[in-house]
């Protein structure tokens, strides 16, 4: 049997200007251009974007890009449930506890193994699967949040936060802006666990794929459109979720004297709050913090760190002090909370 090639991490996978390649598959990973063979973490458009010929993916990323872009977003689609040969590599999908369908993606070549973690979560998410270690020689992680201020509070503190807030002005609705794919249907999800039983309203924007997360088994509880046919007062005392889009349009004053609220980590940045004008931040967040982040890296204790995108050098800097091998690949073309 012939002897695998010994590839550096570098030669087995590298940022290009199209994203990052692996040339022993001749694919790349969450392109931001369109290329001929690609692999996408998830659902979100700054990762997730239609041109590509053939695209492998989760079942459930698939079907999100479908509702987004239309059914022929690629040439071929190949869901991927575990893992799948291709070339000389083996790309193994591991749950990214980000939004429903997400995953990291495990290049390995028989010789490296390098995690591509796309971005992830490590708290409660009742909206899609849990992170899952998977374990590497190098770890390529996100560091949207990858400063030692961003300590985020529990989501289920940040939800009890809501309906009080819902229960002392009930002469008030709560408007809850919310990215149309994985926050919104998981500030819903949580609501629902937390007890709120009532109709929660909702921006046509959001329509569609929370159907398709009720449609994956994810309980939403009842939804309603929020239109004011019947009237404002019907919307006193309820909690309305749309997209942050929607706030800077005439949809948000249809509403009783709306309490504005925002679902993100970023709400954590008072400066962030005041400037979008909310009044009751609500800082839940799909990605990591920086306790979890470091923790991630401790857990997984690869040989060496990539970082992608976000606050690259704070974190490069505490792997050195790890004495952990680190460097940031300053990609281009990812948001720090994008959709």
């Amino acid at each position: 049997m012939p002897s695998l090639p010994v590839r550096s991490p570098q030669e087995l996978l590298h940022p290009r200007p199209a994203g990052l390649y692996c040339p022993a598959g001749d694919f790349y990973i969450d392109p931001v251009q369109p290329v001929a063979r690609a692999l996408i973490t998830h659902g979100h458009a700054d990762h997730a974007r239609a041109g590509h010929g053939t695209v492998w993916a989760s079942r459930q990323t698939l079907d999100i890009m479908a509702i987004r872009y239309g059914e022929e977003f690629c040439q071929t689609r190949i869901p991927v449930e575990d893992r799948v040969d291709i070339a000389e590599v083996r790309a193994t999908f591991t749950p990214a506890g980000h939004v429903l369908g997400s995953m990291q993606i495990t290049v390995d070549d028989g010789n490296t193994a390098i995690t591509v973690s796309g971005d992830y979560a490590r708290v409660d998410n009742p909206a899609c699967a849990a992170f899952a270690l998977a374990p590497c020689d190098v770890f390529v992680t996100e560091a949207t949040f990858g400063l030692p201020v961003f300590n985020h509070p529990s989501p289920q503190s940040e939800v009890e936060k809501l309906l009080r807030s819902v229960a002392a002005q009930p002469d008030r609705c709560h408007l809850v802006g919310a990215y149309a794919l994985g926050k919104a249907q998981r500030v819903i999800a949580l609501l629902r666990q937390a007890g709120w039983d009532r109709p929660i309203y909702i921006h046509g924007a959001l329509q569609r794929l929370c159907d398709y997360h009720i449609e994956q088994g994810i309980d939403l509880g009842e939804l309603r459109p929020a239109t004011v046919k019947q009237g404002k007062d019907a919307f006193k005392g309820q909690i309305i979720l749309g997209p942050p889009s929607a706030f800077a349009a005439t949809w948000a004053q249809r509403f009783p004297d709306p309490v504005i609220c925002f679902a993100s980590g970023w709400m954590q940045v008072r400066a962030r709050a005041r400037q979008r004008g909310v009044e009751l931040p609500l800082i839940l967040s799909d990605h990591v913090d920086w306790p979890d982040l470091t923790r991630t890296i401790q857990d997984l204790s690869p040989q060496e760190v990539w970082v992608t995108h976000g606050r690259e050098d704070a974190l490069v800097r505490w792997c050195e002090l790890n004495q952990i091998k680190a460097r940031p690949l300053r990609l281009v073309g990812y948001e720090e909370e994008a959709d």
